[in-house]
């Protein structure tokens, strides 16, 4: 049965799930539901001891102007709510306004991924806390200089002092609190989430021929899995040139990683143009088109990056597809969150 049939209405309008989704020949109802089941955020902040004083700190911090050597650059520069915690530029931009190696990340959902970096070169949210910090092409503050101007301020020497229970306003207790924010900056619901719960309507016909195209012909679905449409991995989709390879650069004898960026997530994808780790791609059908177009043929590309004979119909569907993965909230404005 194709994906478009998996819900049907039952009586009183009501709906069910009732088909078999391409996860698998035989993949059933409770499987499609279980692929895509949104996590209960309370888990992740018990994982991580978070609480609510780490988070309201972390939160003043992340949008703080301090934090760069100018005091014109927060965390937010980069990473604004508006642009679904990335920005609109093709590359991020420090404080000289020069472009960097790479485009901001999104920081949406970020709390679930176990590698971070566009080569995964940070083992935590914590670990990545200070490099665009003290980064002299970035935010370009030496980490004692940050520290001095936050203690003189007593509305931070207080939070800190409620949050932790050494109350020393130090590095580590930064990275912690900052963690601690972004862990809760998780994707809401999506039309996509009210399909997969039942509602056979929350999906045009376009998304839902799209939606078995993602996990059928396009193969989309071999990297952007699970929940939050990403494995966490990465992959040489066959595009990169030059001598920046990805994590390659950290495993240069591994012939697989050569060239190979982080699978983003793909919730809100249609609010966060440009795409691709350099910003190289205006949108998301150009990005469907170098996929359809198959990449270059190297001992690295990913076994699943192929000519994929996509039809003009067909890239639209795909794209009303990832359209149904914005949430229905729209993000908050920066300045309504600062403290």
């Amino acid at each position: 049965m194709p994906l478009r049939s998996i819900f049907i209405s039952i009586a009183c309008a009501s709906t069910a799930l009732v088909g078999a989704a391409t996860l698998a020949n035989n993949a059933s109802p409770a499987d499609v539901r279980a692929a895509y089941a949104r996590p209960n955020p309370i888990d992740l902040q018990l994982e991580h001891a978070d609480t609510d004083a780490k988070r309201k700190l972390g939160k003043a911090l992340f949008f703080d102007t301090r934090f760069s050597g100018s005091q014109t650059l927060s965390c937010a520069s980069c990473h604004e709510p508006e642009y679904s915690w990335t920005d609109a530029k093709a590359r991020a931009q420090g404080e000289g306004r020069a472009p960097l190696a790479y485009r901001s990340p999104t920081l949406l959902n970020v709390g679930y991924l176990d590698r971070l970096g566009w080569d995964g070169k940070f083992r935590s949210l914590e670990a990545v806390t200070f490099a665009p910090i003290t980064g002299s092409a970035n935010m370009n503050l030496p980490e004692h200089v940050l520290i001095d101007r936050l203690s003189t301020d007593e509305i931070y020497v207080k939070a800190f002092a409620e949050a932790f229970d050494d109350k020393k306003l130090n590095r580590s207790n930064i990275e912690s609190a900052l963690a601690a924010y972004e862990r809760t900056l998780i994707s809401g619901p999506a039309p996509f989430d009210r399909y997969i719960e039942g509602d056979a309507a929350a999906l045009t016909p376009s998304a839902l021929r799209g939606f078995e195209l993602f996990q059928g012909k396009a193969q989309c679905s071999s990297c952007h899995s699970g929940w939050a449409f990403t494995d966490g991995s990465f992959h040489d989709i066959g595009t990169a040139v030059g001598s920046d390879v990805g994590r390659g650069r950290i495993f240069p004898t591994s012939v697989q990683l050569q060239y190979a960026f982080k699978t983003p997530t793909l919730r809100n994808v249609a609010i966060r143009a440009p795409y691709m780790h350099d910003g190289s791609i205006s949108t998301l059908r150009d990005v469907i088109d170098l996929y359809d177009r198959g990449g270059i043929d190297r001992p690295s590309r990913s076994v699943n990056i192929k000519p994929l004979g996509l039809s003009d119909t067909e890239k639209s569907d795909l794209v009303s597809f990832l359209k149904s993965l914005t949430e229905d909230t729209a993000p908050i404005a920066a300045d309504a969150t600062k403290r």
